[in-house]
């Protein structure tokens, strides 16, 4: 749960947060992007999608435009040409991502803040918001939605799927915990903070809140 204050102040050029984890400052008051951070299945989209519904937003979901921009899903991608070429493609999007101009809801995929210096690229440009959830409800979640789609999880059983997400999640928690903030609950729960979030950015610099 979300619970500091946040404090925010505008001058000509540049509007400054304290957040949880550091200061944020966006030098271009007419762009602000909200990056959506978590592992596999935390809700990414879904969530993305809805705040972008809510605020106005733009929404984009990175691995939909990856597919869109090379012609091959995220599955043929690693399957054709392995993690490493997908990572490359993943960071060349995410560097797009950060020069389009606009408001933007930008839901990334699980790997994105463990590779190259994703987390301090989408910090400079934009506002981290972790979406956490714990192991056992995360394999729940990827049960739930489409594992077999998932190259890294696909054919898991459930012991194997909890191990991957166990080891996994310990391995990516201290890339995700630089985020600016960290959102628990569900689903709905944690929209709601988001919108609130936004809303209290688009008020700046005339109120401060606490996000809870």
């Amino acid at each position: 749960m979300v619970n500091k204050a946040n404090e925010c102040a505008q001058t000509e050029k540049n509007i400054t947060f304290a957040t949880e984890n550091n200061t944020f400052t966006n030098s271009n008051t007419f762009t602000m992007r909200f990056f959506l951070i978590g592992f596999m299945a935390s809700g990414k989209t879904t969530i993305g999608r809805e705040v972008a519904r809510l605020t106005g937003y733009k929404f984009i979901d990175l691995d939909e435009e990856i597919e869109q921009r090379e012609g091959q899903s995220v599955s043929a991608i690693f399957a054709a040409q392995g993690e490493d070429a997908f990572r490359r493609m993943e960071r060349k999007h995410l560097e797009a991502v950060c020069r389009t101009e606009g408001n933007l809801i930008v839901a990334t995929g699980g790997g994105v803040p463990c590779f190259y210096d994703n987390m301090e690229l989408m910090n400079r440009h934009g506002m981290t918001l972790y979406l956490k959830f714990s192991p056992q409800d995360l394999k729940l979640r990827i049960q739930l939605s489409s594992q077999e789609s998932r190259p890294l999880v696909a054919g898991k059983s459930d012991e194997e799927l909890l191990l991957f997400v166990t080891e996994s999640l310990t391995r990516r928690e201290p890339y995700y915990s630089r985020a600016a903030y960290t959102l628990e609950g569900n689903d709905l729960e944690i929209t709601e903070r988001i919108v609130r979030l936004v809303q209290q950015y688009n008020r700046c610099p005339n109120g401060e809140e606490s996000i809870s």
